[in-house]
């Protein structure tokens, strides 16, 4: 039987996450997820691939207020400190903290331990260390599932009383090359070996995007049932 194992979910885009034991999901994915974001001078949104310091800002969210902390600076709260010369210090670079206007619903990332049990053993044969899953800052992660990529072919996933549609499969970039811990590049792996194995249209891929069909309210623990 799968298992829902891990739930987190990202207040401000491309920084740390929030793991949380239950949240609910609504059409737009998980509440909360990216409401936040990082912009440059230019108003670009700023990710971790050009900027992986962004990793080690650990955002929180209480009561709607945001809080941003880092290590060696103190926290600031967004709507009463100067959030932006916070960011710039930190990053190093002309940083905006901004709410992006409201797009298409977001989707869920998926990956199941299988999958990433899979890359692991084939970055052993290459003589490299094992991956934890916060490389690739998944939304939901699914232990369980015997094959790996199960979340790749999976039409639908039933989690308690929420369904999801399968999207399409994650193209991945280099911010799986980021440490979460350090906030530094750490290259070539995962990429390369991903390469060797799954390559797609577009890019090499690993876990899946799924879309909200009916919200509900996810816990860890619940049962993850793949759907015709």
């Amino acid at each position: 039987m799968a298992r829902l194992t891990d739930i987190t979910y990202y207040p401000v885009k491309g920084c740390a996450g929030v793991t949380v034991t239950e949240s609910a999901v609504t059409p737009a994915g998980l509440v909360d997820d990216r409401g936040y974001a990082i912009v440059d001078e230019k108003g670009d949104v700023r990710w971790q691939g050009e900027d992986p310091r962004m990793a080690l800002v650990a955002p929180e969210l209480l009561d709607g207020e945001l809080t941003l902390r880092a290590p060696g600076h103190a926290p600031v709260r967004a709507g009463h400190d100067d959030v932006d010369a916070w960011l710039t210090h930190v990053l190093g670079r002309p940083s905006r903290l901004v709410r992006p206007s409201a797009g298409p619903p977001a989707r869920l990332h998926v990956v199941s331990t299988a999958t990433l049990a899979a890359l692991n053993a084939k970055l052993a044969e290459r003589g490299a260390g094992p991956l934890p899953m916060n490389r690739f800052r998944p939304n939901l992660v699914v232990d369980g599932w015997d094959t790996p990529h199960t979340e790749d072919e999976a039409p639908t996933l039933t989690v308690a009383g929420a369904e999801l549609a399968f999207a399409e499969r994650t193209v991945r970039c280099a911010v799986t090359m980021v440490d979460q811990e350090t906030g530094r590049k750490a290259g070539p792996e995962p990429l390369r070996t991903l390469a060797g194995y799954r390559r797609a249209e577009g890019g090499v891929v690993f876990g899946a995007y799924f879309t909200v069909l009916r919200p509900g309210k996810l816990s860890v623990g619940d049962e993850v049932r793949v759907g015709p």
